[in-house]
């Protein structure tokens, strides 16, 4: 049986801007995070949706970050970094690390993990991880990582759905 790809291509989806994959990706909750290191005694951090688990055995989880922030430059070099899964009551503080240029630990409650990295003590889950991959995607870096510990406390996610920020209601 032969296929007739000029018939495939002829239904394909259309090509899509830059702008337009925004508004689209934009319909897909997410929750929200603040990555953080230290790298030289200076503490890095950034807001990010772009977390997911990847494997149980060993727990991993991967972690989407702009090349171009700081953030990004010390988890390449040191290779170890906190996700920090926000409550439902912190969207300033995702605001707070999403602005470039700013004192982003100013008034925040911070204790170290093992490897020296800032941890959120308010946050709702902080999660240790080690990278043990790079990956490059267009202006990302993916980075894949070994879970080397967690702690989680009581409260519920803030999520993430269409440039804002909201609560998760659960159904029964």
């Amino acid at each position: 049986m032969s296929v007739d790809t000029a018939k495939i291509f002829e239904n394909a989806l259309p090509a899509i801007t830059s702008e337009e994959y925004r508004d689209v990706i934009g319909h897909y909750t997410s929750g929200v995070s603040i990555i953080t290191t230290n790298k030289d005694g200076v503490d890095y951090g950034i807001t990010a949706s772009a977390v997911t688990s990847v494997s149980l055995e060993p727990p991993m989880l991967l972690v989407c970050a702009n090349r171009q922030t700081g953030t990004a430059h010390a988890i390449s070099e040191k290779k170890t970094f906190i996700v920090n899964i926000l409550k439902e009551d912190q969207g300033a503080l995702a605001i707070q690390f999403a602005k470039a240029n700013t004192e982003k630990f100013k008034d925040v409650h911070l204790t170290y993990s093992a490897s020296g990295d800032p941890v959120l003590q308010d946050a709702l889950v902080s999660i240790e991880c080690k990278v043990v991959e790079e990956v490059i995607g267009g202006t990302h870096s993916v980075f894949m990582a070994e879970v080397q510990s967690a702690t989680k406390n009581e409260g519920s996610p803030l999520v993430y759905y269409r440039g804002r920020f909201g609560q998760f209601n659960q159904y029964e």
